[in-house]
């Protein structure tokens, strides 16, 4: 099943999808940089949540937060970090 989150900027996709792969290879999850997302069933092992492709409706909502939150999480830290970086420039 496709994800249903959109993004404000059509174009940024392909942006946003690096900086998952190389945030989540900093973390030490092996990402396939063709395909970012599936960094989230290496995570959902790890942390013995059953997620598999396609429907994963059984999941608990805390179940499927462990797994986004620990992407969308280290995601948000390095944008931070990013974002200070470029204002202590100016």
């Amino acid at each position: 099943m496709a994800s249903k989150n959109r993004i404000l900027v059509p174009g940024a996709r392909q942006a946003l999808d690096q900086l998952k792969a190389d945030v989540m290879q900093a973390q030490g999850y092996d990402v396939d940089k063709s395909a970012p997302n599936n960094v989230k069933f290496e995570i959902a092992e790890e942390l013995g949540i059953p997620l598999s492709k396609g429907y994963n409706g059984k999941l608990t909502s805390e179940q499927a937060g462990k797994i986004g939150g620990s992407i969308g999480g280290n995601m948000v830290k390095e944008m931070v970090r990013m974002a200070q970086e470029q204002m202590a420039k100016k």
